[in-house]
Parts: structure tokens; C-alpha cells; sequence
């Protein structure tokens, strides 16, 4: 299977809202997900907040040969190393 990680849109008119999922690429793009992945909501005003990843399943994810849409590969570059250490940091925390 050809696995995709992509954003699938949700909000109503003039609020959107994504989720950043793993999919089968054949798939419509607000087709049934095999996991979400993070979401991204352009309205948050401050930059950082916009996005939230879980690190361990796209790194999963990706070792298993998924292919991230340019978008989401924008935000793995972007993003992928703060929320590592974060997962990081909780999982010697507790």
C-alpha cells in the first residue's frame, strides 16, 4: 500500500482547520485516515503554536516508507526537531 502523509481539511468557511495524517494515497483527501499525525490551524496568531506533531509515529511512518506531501514535509522540516525533544524531555520526566 501507498501510504501518504498529508493534511486533511476540516472548519467551516473562512476557518480552516488540518489534521496531518497518514493515508493511503489513493484515497480522497477527506477519506478515512489510518492515524492522525498532528493538526496545523492557520488562525493562532502566534507562529510557533500553529502546528502540533507526534514525532515517534511519523518517524514510524516515515521508516516504513510513507511520503509527506510538500506541505507537511515544510513542516517537519520546520518543526519535527522541537517536537522530538519535547516527547523527549516528557518520557525521561516521568
Amino acid at each position: 500500500m501507498a501510504v501518504s502523509i498529508r493534511m486533511k481539511q476540516f472548519g467551516r468557511h473562512g476557518r480552516h482547520f488540518y489534521r496531518i495524517v497518514a493515508i493511503d494515497k489513493r484515497r480522497a483527501r477527506d477519506g478515512d485516515v489510518l492515524e492522525i499525525l498532528g493538526t496545523y490551524d492557520p488562525s493562532v496568531k502566534i507562529k510557533e503554536s500553529r502546528v502540533i506533531l507526534k514525532a515517534t509515529r511519523i518517524k514510524y511512518w516515515l521508516s516504513v516508507g510513507a511520503q509527506p506531501s510538500d506541505h507537511v514535509a515544510i513542516f517537519l522540516e520546520k518543526y519535527m526537531e522541537k517536537f522530538e525533544k519535547a516527547e523527549a524531555a516528557a518520557s525521561s520526566g516521568s
